[in-house]
């Protein structure tokens, strides 16, 4: 999709590989912000099959990773290059992302994201957290949009 038209209003189903650079901050014209674009993300892939990749801040304490990354997504590349430098027309800004970045990954080929981005970064599959939940109770968003439920984890003694 190119800047100018916004991602969030067009139907991602048709395509079969999506890359997503979505803005970090909040777009306070469209009242969304990150959480709605890894929600899509999440819900594309689970509707089409999709395979989806976006490139977003490391922030695994925010409630958007547990809903649309955590228990959604299949592998996470954790880049070695923290300081991810951005053309603006075709130029360097000059300017790192003032955070750690990643690329997450919503998909069915782990192996081949794998050998795709390891030379970028730490690659870690996290398929084992398919349907699970972090925290003593944690917010889970059966369908991204619609049902809310509070799932408690129960810990039992080892």
């Amino acid at each position: 999709m190119l800047p100018e038209k916004d991602g969030l209003e067009q139907d991602w189903n048709d395509y079969k590989h999506i890359y997503v650079n979505p803005p970090y901050g909040a777009d306070r014209e469209r009242g969304t912000s990150i959480k709605n674009w890894l929600a899509k993300c999440a819900r594309t892939h689970n509707e089409s099959r999709a395979e989806v990749i976006a490139l977003i801040p490391v922030a695994p304490n925010t409630k958007h990773w547990k809903q649309s990354v955590f228990g959604q997504a299949a592998s996470i590349c954790f880049l070695y290059d923290t300081r991810l430098r951005f053309l603006v027309d075709g130029m360097d800004s000059g300017k790192g992302a003032p955070m750690a970045c990643c690329l997450v990954y919503w998909g069915n080929d782990t192996e081949g994201f794998f050998r795709h981005f390891i030379r970028f970064g730490a690659v870690v599959d996290i398929r084992l957290l398919k349907q699970k939940h972090i925290g003593n109770a944690s917010l889970f968003t059966n369908d991204l949009f619609s049902e809310r439920k509070t799932l408690e984890i129960i810990n039992t003694p080892t």
